[in-house]
């Protein structure tokens, strides 16, 4: 009976001093993550202390916020080669798709009043990088609102710029003499 005793003692102890030091580790988590909001809510780049990943998309939406657009995409495509949670992928395509948009809407636009290339390309890119939002999360209410109003953008000034006729290329002349 002695014997049983101790060896129950040893086992509730056991279990007890591991409760103490999960509580302890989860402990610490909740501090390191309570730390990481604060940063993220400051606005600050976390640099230290997160992952990879949650490196790339703070310094992604920094820089979209100081409007170099054509960074924070590549930036956010970095974050995506990074296998994020997928829980997290709709918020990194919208965000893309939030640059691109921007991006294309600070280009000039033609003497003619439609867009330039690159606006148009980028436009484009933000209309795919939206829709693939609504395919991971379909209720996306932001998304659905931001495409509506990329197609309403595209639809004034999307139709391609007019080439010039003494610039192009006549490739039904015949080379050589006649």
């Amino acid at each position: 009976m002695t014997v049983y005793r101790k060896h129950a003692n040893w086992l509730w102890g056991s279990l007890t001093v591991a409760g103490i030091v999960g509580a302890v580790y989860f402990g610490w988590q909740l501090h390191t993550l309570q730390a990481l909001n604060q940063q993220i809510q400051a606005g600050t780049v976390i640099k230290q202390g997160g992952s990879a990943y949650l490196q790339k998309f703070t310094a992604a939406y920094d820089q979209g916020q100081h409007g170099d657009y054509k960074h924070a995409v590549q930036t956010y495509g970095q974050a995506l080669e990074l296998s994020p949670p997928a829980e997290e992928l709709p918020h990194i395509h919208f965000n893309i798709g939030n640059n691109l948009f921007l991006s294309g809407l600070v280009r000039t636009i033609n003497e003619d009043g439609t867009f330039q290339d690159e606006a148009r390309y980028a436009f484009t890119q933000a209309k795919i990088a939206y829709e693939q939002t609504l395919r991971l999360q379909p209720e996306d209410k932001a998304a659905k609102f931001n495409l509506a109003l990329l197609h309403s953008v595209m639809a004034r000034g999307m139709q391609a710029a007019s080439k010039d006729q003494s610039h192009m290329e006549l490739s039904n002349l015949p080379i050589g003499l006649p």
